[in-house]
This record gives structure tokens, C-alpha cells and sequence, in this order.
């Protein structure tokens, strides 16, 4: 094997819709492998906030754009003999393609390391795709490309609406849109060709389930696929845009091995070195498919696949650019078996996305082929309503379930129709309306598998109802905690009134529980689900289990809470902060665990801790967590706004808090206590007050004169935090906010 002794990693930039913290992962464990082979590594990547910009990731950092222009002057100047292109995204693949075309690798020598530049080009321009997979008879949805309007609107005539655009070279569907008629399609061309020089017109298949499959190969032609995934969502809604289930549910024996040869038939044509992503419609009423892309690069599917399996992807990805063979490389979690072994899970794994949509004005809340949302959650649970239920809590959303969450809709039937970012939420208040399953199937094309699980929740909940906390028989509550529901929802229907508060209410029902021995127990993803004993560290905690795991017997621990799903406000700066933190305890001879549910962070890498829990930053799980781990302490201050929230609920329950006390991070954090103390210390501030009504809130405002400023607090980035220029504006936000206990305005 002939190795390169200076490669080029080129990484994706700015953190964007479509391609965010991934892409960081991905470049990190290249890096590793990289150093592991001891080859000098220089990086091309301006974004600040990540982890492979950090000293040590590689032996060289540029902060400089990911441009043709940049990266030429870098390799002339580090006379680098090797690049890596598919661990940046969208970004650094395009950069490749054109510093290819452009003739700059052959001048300077440059190896391109794993899938070749024809392979990308046959996947990423529309027309060549199609060509490409014509001529081993796989099936791609009729479609041409045009160059210009026009065309699009010939081809369309030609094809039969509704259509669908999609865009070449072009990342989180950007551009893309479905038109019902010419007059859409107008729209969307002129939209499309913003992005691009080509768009792609193509049948509509709407309704199709939309599957993934994550494939690796190496440069032998040695094929595995990795994780195969189903998209909660049918075709037309982006599966980044889609909720994502491992492995998938409701497809045959049969649809599953062929979408897999198929697969592993498309990877070896195109030519693919490494890890590719590959998207199918399939036609729910027969075996009907019609591949819809590849992407020749790591992405956002296949960060979640890796964490969802525990197979690092990227990590062997980089080794098989280098020439390695997958019968070469070792199973890094397994440590006894080699890395073609495909995965078998013995669990199920849940990705919602989450949007930010609230904080902008005149946005459409509708979901469709372009991508908006900011970040997404894992969760990983026995049973599918459990997943479910926890990954709705991961979003952050002050959602506690499926139910429980007191939000109104006018138009169902609209609402189910055109999916918004609350779309689970209508389906479950349509199933409490008794609109029936083959009514809502209809109106969504989600499979009824789906929608039976979500109504097993929504009677658990009934049959929860008729019971208070004393008289609860101990099945249901158990039955209740196996379909995910937290003690929050619990309480909160167990506690019909009474002026305890709701924190008292949650620990009732958590000592009724021990009482009963409805504890969670720990569990282990192997990869290889208990075929082969397993060393790894990545778990996740259920009631659907009989006993641990894994032995609490490590006196030296020390607990870091994540950062939870990005967000506007809240993204791979906080990984970064946890990452380094858990570095420097190691470091001081520390034992560490993360709590975090991020799968695009480094935070949730295989090997970035001693024990990962893949689970809900919430006040419930992290206690269940201490409990069973014993640490010698948590620490808050690395995750953001998410664990600073839990500060003082859990110095109520005793949890030791390293660094900051919570009694100081309350002081910081709650508005009231803040501005006190700035008076208490003679320090200058805007006049202010803590109103407890609307009456005077009002009065307040009229007499320092508008505009006020209303100010929540333990928010993050200014969130609900809002400017009121008269009377009328302050009402508003007022009762919006449903006036709760208070609120500061100065």
C-alpha cells in the first residue's frame, strides 16, 4: 500500500441549515485516522467553534475559506501529496470538483484519496446520475435536466404534473419544490436556478416511503451496509426535514434485501470508496423503487447511522481512502471482530429534527423538500413509543411526550394535510378526536404501523386518568414508563389538584415508583447485538429491560452534561466546551461520562469518553444516572443553557455541582435576583421592576415611558425576550405569554 505522508482534510465552513456539527464529527475522526497511520495532516477550516480546529486535531490549521482559490495557495505552499474531499460536506466536495476541473491537482501532483472525482460528478449532476444507473437497469423516477426555464416547463408538459424540482450540487435540498402546475413550477424554477446552473425535473412520487441505506466499500470491492433507515414521513418532506427510524420498521423481509443488493450493486458502478448515503422511494402497496440520490460524502444521515450503530463510520471511511481493505480493519467497538461485520441492532433509535421557526416573523411553518430545521435529537429505547416519547423531550421544546403538552389546533384536516413542525403533535390530538386510522393514513401517508404506536400512548393517557396518586395499580405505571412516559406526565395526570408544585408532584411519583421497583435499567449498544461480548461505552437507559449491562464499580468519576440539540444560540461551541473538558479530566486521571443526544456532535463519539449515555438531559434522567454511576460530582457550566437549567432542582436533591454553585448560577440566571443584586452592590442599571400583573406591567411602562424591555429568565440567546414600543404591544406579548407567576421588565 502505497500511503500519501502529507494529506489535505478540507472541512465545511460555517455551521448552515443542511450542514452543521456533522461534518465536524466526520473530520475528527479523520483526523484520528489519519494520525493513526502517522500521516501529517494540514486542515483547511475558518469555523472557530469545532473541535478539529482545536490544537492538536491536526498538525497544521488554516482558518481560511474552503475555496478553490485558498486551498491552492495551501497546497502549493504545504506540498501536500494526498486530499480528502468527502469529510466536509457540500461544501468541500464542490471545492474538489472544481479544483479538479480547473486542473490544480494534476499541477501540483495531488492524490485525491478515496471515492474519485467521476464517482462524485456521477452523483451529484442530476443528468449523469440518471445515465450512470441506466446502464445497470436501476430505476430512478422519470425526469430530464434543464438548463433554463423553458426547459423545465417543456419537460414538466412532457412528464405530467405535480413535479418535483431538485437542484445539482446543492445541499438540504436548497431550491427544491414540488409544483402542481405551471405556474409553481415558474416559481420554483426561478428559485432553483438561483442556486444553480441545473435543475433536475422529476415525476412527483409523493406518498412512496422514503428509505436509507448507508453503504460502505472499499477499494476491493468488499461492500457492507451499515444501518438501514425509514422515514416516519413519506416522500416530498426532506429527510432531513423527516423523522428517522433505525432499523426500519415496517418494511418485509423481502423489500429490505432487495433495497439492500441493489444497494451494494449501485455502490461497485458508481465507483464509491469509502461510506455513501443512498435514498429510495419505495411504493407502499408494491416492491416498487425508484432511487432518488446518493450522496458520494459523509452527511447527516451517516453521523446519525454511526451513533445509531456504533460502527464509526467516518473513522473507517478514512481508513479505506488510505487503501485499507474492511477485512484489514478491526471493529473499534467490538475490538474482536473486523470492521465487515454489518451491525445488528437489538434496540430501536428514534431522530426528530428540531426547528427554530418561532423566532422569525412571516415564516411558513409548513415542512417540505428544503430543509429548516437547525439541528436534531436521537433517542434509543426497546419499544417504539418509548423512543418516540423521549425524543420529543430532547427537542427542547417544553414538550413533555406525545401528550400532556396543552396546544390547539383550528384546522386538523389542514394541519395533517400540509405537515408543519408540530405535525406529530396534530396526530396525536386527531387520534384524541377519533378521527380514525385510515383517516389520518390518508392525509398523511404515513404508515399505520406509525400511527397505531402513537395511539397505544394516547390510551395509556386515558386509562392514567381515571386513576389518582394513591391508587395507580403498579402494572399501569409500569406499562406507563415503557411506553416513555416521563414522571412529569405522570404526575401531571396522577395529581388532578392540590397546591404542592410540580417538582413535589414529579418525586412523588418517582418514590411510588421505587417503591414498586420500577427502576430503569443501563444498556449497551454492541453493534452486534450480544453476539460477540462488547467493550463499548455508548448506552442508553429503559424500563424495558430486566438488568444492567454494565458494572457501577468506578470510584473516580466525574459526570459532563451536553448541550442537547442545536439551536439558534446554542450549537458546536458548547461540543467543543464538553469535549475539551472531558480531555482535561482524563488529563487528571478522572473517569468520565457524558450525557448527551446529539448525533452530530463529537461529544457522542465512540471513543471521546469512558462512558457515553445516550440519553435525555433532563432533571429525571440525570438523576436516575447519579444514582446508579455514584460520581464524585456533575458539571454544568460546558453545555449551555440546557444543564444551567437543572442547577438548582438538582442541588435540591443533593447532586454535588462542580465549579459554580447552583446558588450563584440562580443568582446569574434568574432576572429578579440578578437585578437586586446590582442594586445591593450600588451598580448602575436601567430602572426595572418585577411585574405581577398586566395592570402593572403597564404602569410601570407608562411611568419610565416606552419603549420596555420584557426579560425572561434562564432563556437562551434572548429567546421570548422582546421590545415594546406602546401599550398595545406590551398587552400582546403579555397575554401570549399567558402571564406565568412574573415577569421583569426594565
Amino acid at each position: 500500500m502505497n500511503k500519501p505522508k502529507k494529506v489535505l482534510v478540507l472541512g465545511s465552513g460555517s455551521l448552515k441549515i443542511g450542514q452543521a456539527g456533522e461534518f465536524d464529527y466526520s473530520g475528527s475522526q479523520c483526523l484520528k485516522a489519519l494520525r493513526e497511520e502517522e500521516i501529517e495532516t494540514v486542515l483547511i477550516n475558518p469555523n472557530i467553534a469545532t473541535i478539529q480546529t482545536s490544537e492538536g486535531m491536526a498538525d497544521k490549521i488554516y482558518f481560511l475559506p474552503v475555496t478553490p482559490y485558498f486551498v491552492e495557495k495551501v497546497i502549493a505552499k504545504e506540498k501536500t501529496d494526498g486530499i480528502v474531499l468527502s469529510f466536509g460536506g457540500q461544501t468541500a466536495l464542490n471545492c474538489g470538483v472544481e479544483l479538479h476541473d480547473n486542473g490544480i491537482f494534476e499541477k501540483h501532483n495531488v492524490k485525491v484519496l478515496g471515492t474519485q472525482i467521476d464517482a462524485i460528478k456521477n452523483t451529484e449532476d442530476r443528468h449523469l446520475f440518471v445515465k450512470k444507473l441506466n446502464e445497470v437497469n436501476l430505476k430512478t423516477p422519470e425526469s430530464k435536466a434543464a438548463a433554463n426555464i423553458e426547459e423545465a416547463l417543456e419537460i414538466a408538459k412532457e412528464i405530467g404534473y405535480p413535479v418535483m424540482l431538485r437542484v445539482a450540487y446543492a445541499l438540504g435540498g436548497a431550491g427544491s419544490g414540488v409544483s402542481a402546475n405551471e405556474e409553481e413550477l415558474m416559481q420554483n424554477a426561478r428559485r432553483a436556478f438561483a442556486y444553480s446552473q441545473q435543475v433536475l425535473v422529476e415525476k412527483y412520487l409523493g406518498g412512496w416511503k422514503e428509505i436509507e441505506y448507508e453503504v460502505v466499500r472499499d477499494a476491493y470491492d468488499n461492500c457492507i451496509t451499515v444501518c438501514n433507515m425509514e422515514n416516519f414521513d413519506p416522500m416530498g418532506i426532506h429527510t432531513g426535514e423527516s423523522i428517522v427510524v433505525a432499523p426500519s420498521q415496517t418494511l418485509t423481509n423481502n423489500e429490505y434485501h432487495k433495497l439492500r443488493n441493489i444497494s451494494i450493486k449501485m455502490i461497485r458502478h458508481l465507483g464509491i470508496v469509502g461510506e455513501c448515503n443512498i435514498q429510495y422511494a419505495l411504493d407502499p402497496y408494491s416492491e416498487d423503487y425508484r432511487i432518488i440520490e446518493v450522496n458520494a460524502r459523509l452527511s447527516r444521515s451517516s453521523a446519525l447511522a454511526s451513533k445509531a450503530t456504533g460502527y464509526p463510520l467516518a473513522f473507517v471511511a478514512a481508513k479505506l481512502a488510505l487503501g485499507y481493505s474492511l477485512i484489514e480493519l478491526d471493529n473499534k467497538i467490538t475490538k474482536v471482530t473486523k470492521s465487515c461485520f454489518e451491525p445488528a441492532l437489538d434496540y430501536i433509535v428514534v431522530k426528530i429534527p428540531r426547528w427554530d421557526l418561532q423566532k422569525f416573523r412571516h415564516v411558513s411553518f409548513e415542512i417540505g423538500s428544503e430543509m429548516k430545521s437547525v439541528g436534531e435529537v436521537m433517542a434509543i429505547g426497546r419499544k417504539f413509543e418509548e423512543t418516540l416519547q423521549k425524543a420529543i423531550r430532547m427537542l427542547g421544546m417544553n414538550l413533555h411526550g406525545l401528550v400532556g403538552n396543552n396546544l390547539k389546533f383550528y384546522d386538523l384536516e389542514k394541519e395533517l394535510r400540509k405537515p408543519t413542525d408540530k405535525r406529530l403533535l396534530v396526530i396525536v390530538e386527531a387520534i384524541k378526536q377519533n378521527v380514525p386510522i385510515d383517516k389520518i393514513h390518508e392525509l398523511t401517508k404515513i404508515d399505520k404501523w406509525f400511527l397505531h404506536k402513537i395511539k397505544n400512548v394516547v390510551e395509556t393517557e386515558k386509562e392514567l386518568t381515571k386513576y389518582g396518586i394513591g391508587n395507580i395499580p403498579s402494572g399501569l405505571l409500569k406499562l406507563a414508563k415503557q411506553q416513555g412516559f416521563s414522571d412529569f406526565q405522570i404526575a401531571k395526570l396522577l395529581f388532578k389538584e392540590g397546591k404542592i408544585n410540580m417538582e413535589e408532584k414529579m418525586l412523588q411519583v418517582r418514590s411510588l415508583r421505587e417503591k414498586h421497583s420500577i427502576i430503569p435499567v443501563v444498556k449497551q449498544i454492541d453493534t452486534l447485538a450480544a453476539e460477540y461480548p462488547a467493550v463499548t461505552n455508548y448506552l442508553y437507559l429503559t424500563y424495558n429491560g430486566e438488568e444492567d449491562d454494565v458494572k457501577f464499580n468506578q470510584k473516580n468519576n466525574v459526570i459532563v452534561l451536553g448541550s442537547g440539540a442545536y439551536r439558534i444560540g446554542s450549537s458546536v461551541e458548547f461540543d467543543w466546551c464538553c469535549v475539551n473538558s472531558v480531555f482535561a479530566l482524563k488529563k487528571l486521571g478522572y473517569s468520565t461520562i457524558m450525557i448527551n443526544y446529539n448525533p452530530e456532535t463529537v461529544s457522542t463519539d465512540y471513543d471521546v469518553c469512558d462512558r457515553l449515555y445516550f440519553d435525555e438531559l433532563s432533571f429525571e434522567r440525570v438523576l436516575d444516572i447519579y444514582e446508579k454511576e455514584n460520581p464524585l460530582g456533575v458539571i454544568l457550566s460546558m453545555g449551555g443553557q440546557i444543564p444551567n437549567n437543572l442547577a438548582m432542582r438538582l442541588h435540591r436533591q443533593n447532586v454535588k455541582i462542580l465549579g459554580t454553585s447552583p446558588l450563584s448560577i440562580d443568582s446569574a440566571e434568574d432576572r429578579h435576583k440578578f437585578s437586586g443584586m446590582l442594586d445591593s452592590l450600588s451598580i448602575d442599571q436601567p430602572e426595572w421592576i418585577e411585574a405581577k400583573s398586566i395592570e402593572e406591567a403597564d404602569r410601570f411602562a407608562e411611568k419610565v415611558g416606552y419603549p420596555v424591555l420584557i426579560r425572561p429568565s434562564y432563556v437562551l440567546s434572548g429567546a421570548a425576550m422582546s421590545v415594546a414600543s406602546d401599550k398595545k404591544e406590551l398587552d400582546l406579548y403579555l397575554q401570549l405569554r399567558k402571564f406565568q407567576k412574573s415577569i421583569l421588565l426594565s
